[in-house]
């Protein structure tokens, strides 16, 4: 098999050369290139002997993988965590050097010690790292506390840390000079654990608002001033459907962009020399305001630079008997189009011989092939707004689809093997009749040249 063209390789997703990967880390953008650092088991296709594989990329597309960053030590293996570029020297290693907080996994460790929160630093633009020599920075709080998320707040000048204490439990730290750390704050997420991220995001209202994530894409919206959350939202869930997991966001984002990437975990790979796959890059921005405010979560515009052959059809009628067949050969697809309902009770998108269903009598979403992984029931049900008419866009990999519907409001991540077909994609009705508009399908390029 040629490296990449494997036959169940995704094409516009980034997976490693080979070998297992999970959680996204150290996520920053520094001098024009986006560095994913990931969880990496460099020695098999299962998860194990945890090290932070490396890859960059100057546009979030195209990814280079490097050399291995962080390999297991004394303290144990490398687990998540995050990266930022110290802009004023506040750890004293230098100006612009990079610094990466991440969990040491005592339990694998020889002999065994309890988790606890190193920190390392890259001199040179990520490309090498050296350990710090007073590890840990955070000794053991409880249980298998970890991945750090580490974020500048200006206006206090300080480091601001979330991290997973245990059950549904974090907590937020805080230090001036990276090394030196005192907690401070306490919260919970229901039903959630793992992976927290901590971020600022400006709401219609032009209102600064922080954003506290779990790995299961269940957040919080609230006010921060630096000693105190305090959430103005319920808990909400924003990444839905069984694959997506983790995500985690970028530091140091041009722009203001606040660019986000998950793992689409469990996903299945057989036989391949690698196993599991990252999200497509999406940004968040905030709809609405004060208490009536939710995430947003759409493809970053760079991927429009991977589009082909434009395939585009006015409307189209739909009746059992009647479908819409796309007439293309591709596997790799960037879909959008607005469907109206009228009497129909389900519509069946046909991706590569499995069904994709918008169920209008259930008002849910499903896609029966995705396999499962560590999500909530809640978020397995993909529920579907009480419109007339959906706008939806879907992303086709070799493996997964990306859904988003109107504009972002809604997402969900699944991954999949093909069946049998003839036609890769397919719209059909069994009843009734529904109305599809503005069908814009692109046939996508391969990232991997």
């Amino acid at each position: 098999m040629v490296l990449y063209r494997e036959l169940h390789r995704p094409q516009f997703h980034f997976s490693p050369r080979e070998n297992w990967t999970n959680d996204p880390n150290g996520l920053v953008y520094q001098n024009g290139v986006w560095h994913l650092f990931f969880q990496h088991n460099p020695e098999a296709t299962v998860w194990g002997n945890m090290t932070w594989g490396h890859a960059v990329s100057d546009d979030l597309m195209h990814w280079r993988q490097l050399e291995h960053a962080l390999y297991p030590d004394e303290h144990g293996t490398m687990f998540s965590g995050s990266a930022v570029v110290d802009h004023e020297n506040t750890a004293g290693f230098g100006k612009g050097v990079l610094l990466a907080f991440y969990t040491a996994a005592g339990e694998y460790a020889k002999p065994k010690r309890p988790y606890t929160q190193c920190l390392a630093y890259s001199v040179d633009n990520g490309r090498r790292w050296t350990k710090y020599a007073g590890n840990p920075i955070i000794p053991w709080i409880e249980a298998a506390n970890r991945d750090p998320k580490v974020v500048w707040r200006s206006g206090t000048r300080q480091w601001i840390m979330a991290l997973y204490l245990a059950g549904d439990r974090y907590c937020l730290l805080n230090s001036s000079d990276a090394r030196t750390w005192t907690r401070f704050q306490e919260l919970r997420l229901e039903g959630v654990s793992e992976c927290p991220d901590f971020f600022p995001l400006t709401d219609e209202s032009g209102t600064e608002r922080w954003v506290f994530w779990g790995a299961k894409g269940v957040y919080l919206v609230g006010s921060f001033d630096g000693r105190q959350f305090s959430p103005e939202t319920a808990a909400l869930i924003c990444e839905r459907g069984r694959n997506g997991y983790a995500a985690q966001t970028w530091s140091d984002a041009p722009d203001g962009r606040c660019i986000q990437i998950s793992w689409m975990a469990g996903g299945q790979y057989p036989e391949m020399p690698f196993n599991q796959q990252m999200s497509i890059p999406v940004e968040l921005t905030l709809a609405g305001s004060g208490n009536e405010v939710t995430l947003v979560r759409w493809p970053v515009r760079e991927l429009d630079a991977l589009r082909q052959r434009t395939i585009r059809l006015e409307r189209q009628s739909i009746t059992a008997g009647s479908p819409l067949v796309a007439a293309t050969d591709a596997k790799l697809l960037d879909v959008s189009f607005t469907v109206s309902r009228q009497d129909a009770n389900a519509l069946y998108v046909m991706v590569r011989g499995q069904p994709l269903v918008f169920d209008w009598s259930s008002k849910e979403l499903r896609f029966t092939n995705s396999p499962s992984h560590k999500v909530m029931p809640d978020r397995l049900h993909v529920m579907l707004p009480d419109d007339p008419g959906l706008s939806v866009r879907l992303l086709i990999d070799t493996t997964s689809v990306e859904v988003f519907i109107n504009q972002g409001l809604i997402s969900a991540s699944f991954c999949f093997l093909p069946n049998g077909y003839v036609d890769p994609l397919v719209l059909q009705s069994y009843d009734g009749e529904q109305t599809v508009d503005n069908f814009d399908l692109h046939e996508m390029a391969s990232i991997w040249t």
